[in-house]
């Protein structure tokens, strides 16, 4: 657990007081830092954390209560304390109303001004603790297999975090290989049922008589070879969440009994007749046009509108390439050590005809491309022999870069700069003469 170190930042414009206080926490083994006004204060806490601020109230310019109204707002766990010789009972008021944590008056005792320090530093001992824990505790549940640093999957990450505390059902939507259960386990992991079962069932993989079993459960004898009650995936997913994917696939049937469970939370086991509720979170995923399906009359509006509360849009990899090197060296990494195998590296050309892939199997595809590669390769660095042979012997696609509306210009503009380096394998005079710039140009936005 890493709390980071506490400062105690010491305000006066009375240079004798500043240094004798100085003088006094130092002596107490407290990292101190001072500021002779509150402007040097401000500059200070923009520049750095600071735990604690003692601060003279009566300073020209900015005062003390200045001072405090700004650190709640540059720094709003920073604790104030304030000192002044003129300590009324409204001022001592107005102090702690805007958020100060003590108040002292001088002249005071080494005992007492050391006291209300140490006490607020203690506070604030706590509170780096407890965020330092639940940062821990974060980062243990977060999915590590979710890889991507491109501007698209900062982008769909966010919406996981935003959406995850709710309750409400969530609809994953993309190409096959997009990793949409990995993403329902993210939604589950930052969500408040993370201490609660994550319950996954593929829609597509059983038929339509099994799947009803497997979702609602069956009673003893309800069938061939129901010899014992068994519980469903909706049960064992009670106050946790429930993946279902390939929602598209399922029959006509099981969406009218998949509409009741999300309408009313009831269901009845297959050949019961008790009524069971549950709680259970719904993430479904799809790779079908859903719409379509309603369209044509293969899956019910009602159940379509009642899975689509948040719909989410997973990218294609092609349509993240900027990914695709994290891709290779992670799966490199994982597959080596699988295998049992010393690979530091991948070879140039091997990388480039990898971006140069369209991977309508997306990451899936790359992973399998990636693990055979391991598997095959007979010295410390993936080269282009030892990928599949459509990637080596194929033309690479025309590369081209997907720009999101409300894309920060500055982020356009380092993409097509780092696209067009990575086509012309880091030629610096031909990237400029393919943008119309300056070679110098490139060097300096690098």
């Amino acid at each position: 657990m890493n709390i980071p170190p506490q400062t105690l930042l010491i305000v006066d414009d009375d240079r004798a007081n500043l240094e004798s206080l100085e003088r006094i926490f130092v002596r107490e083994k407290v990292e101190v830092v001072t500021a002779s006004d509150g402007k040097e204060a401000l500059d200070l806490l923009r520049r750095r954390r600071v735990s604690v601020i003692l601060t003279d109230l009566m300073m020209p310019g900015i005062s003390g209560l200045d001072l405090l109204r700004a650190s709640k707002t540059l720094s709003p766990e920073t604790e104030v304390i304030m000192m002044t010789a003129f300590g009324t009972v409204e001022t001592a008021v107005e102090a702690m109303k805007e958020g100060a944590w003590d108040f002292v008056t001088k002249p005071f005792k080494r005992i007492q001004i050391v006291k209300a320090v140490l006490r607020a530093l203690d506070q604030q001992s706590l509170v780096l603790e407890n965020q330092a824990l639940k940062a821990e505790l974060q980062d243990s549940r977060r999915d590590r297999s979710i890889i991507g640093n491109s501007l698209v999957m900062r982008q769909t990450l966010d919406m996981v975090r935003q959406v995850a505390p709710s309750n409400a059902t969530v609809l994953l939507m993309g190409e096959s290989g997009t990793g949409k259960e990995l993403f329902a386990r993210a939604v589950h992991n930052a969500s408040n049922r993370a201490q609660r079962p994550f319950i996954a069932i593929n829609c597509a993989a059983l038929p339509e008589s099994l799947l009803e079993a497997e979702l609602f459960g069956h009673e003893k004898g309800s069938f061939t070879g129901a010899t014992a009650r068994r519980q469903g995936r909706f049960e064992l997913a009670d106050r946790g969440t429930l993946f279902l994917d390939e929602v598209g696939e399922t029959s006509p049937a099981v969406q009218v009994k998949l509409l009741r469970v999300l309408q009313e939370g009831e269901f009845e086991r297959v050949g019961g007749t008790q009524t069971l509720r549950v709680d259970a979170r719904i993430v479904a995923a799809t790779n079908k046009d859903l719409k379509a399906e309603v369209q044509a009359g293969r899956f019910r509006e009602d159940l379509f509108y009642r899975l689509n509360v948040i719909s989410l849009r997973l990218p294609a990899l092609r349509e993240r390439k900027d990914d695709v090197p994290l891709l290779v060296h992670y799966f490199l990494a994982r597959y080596a050590e699988k295998n049992g195998k010393r690979i530091t590296g991948v070879a140039r050309d091997a990388l480039d005809a990898m971006m140069g892939w369209s991977w309508p199997g997306n990451v899936r595809e790359l992973e399998n491309a990636m693990e055979r590669a391991v598997v095959l390769c007979r010295g410390d660095t993936i080269t282009v022999e030892d990928l599949p042979p459509h990637l080596r012997e194929g033309e690479p696609e025309r590369r081209a870069i997907t720009v999101h509306i409300g894309t920060p210009l500055e982020e356009i503009e380092r993409t097509v700069i780092r696209e067009t380096l990575n086509a012309t394998r880091g030629d610096k005079r031909l990237a400029a003469q393919l943008l119309g710039i300056a070679t110098r140009t490139i060097y300096r936005k690098i």
